[in-house]
């Protein structure tokens, strides 16, 4: 009897617990994101260089 107690309070506290699902959640997408950038580093890169070529000339036009 005392065994089938524990189970149930394992299955109540623990498996039915879903308070840190969120913060799951939130490390796959960082984790997915950072992926992503390390996938796509040069063409992310080329697109910020081009951005600040064209302030920096844009700035001058002034």
């Amino acid at each position: 009897m005392f065994r089938w107690k524990i189970r149930k309070f394992i299955c109540e506290k623990f498996v039915n617990d879903n308070r840190g699902m969120g913060v799951v959640e939130i490390i796959l997408i960082i984790l997915v994101l950072m992926g992503l950038v390390l996938v796509f580093k040069e063409e992310i890169g080329d697109v910020i260089t081009s951005i600040f070529g064209k302030i920096t000339t844009e700035v001058g036009k002034f």
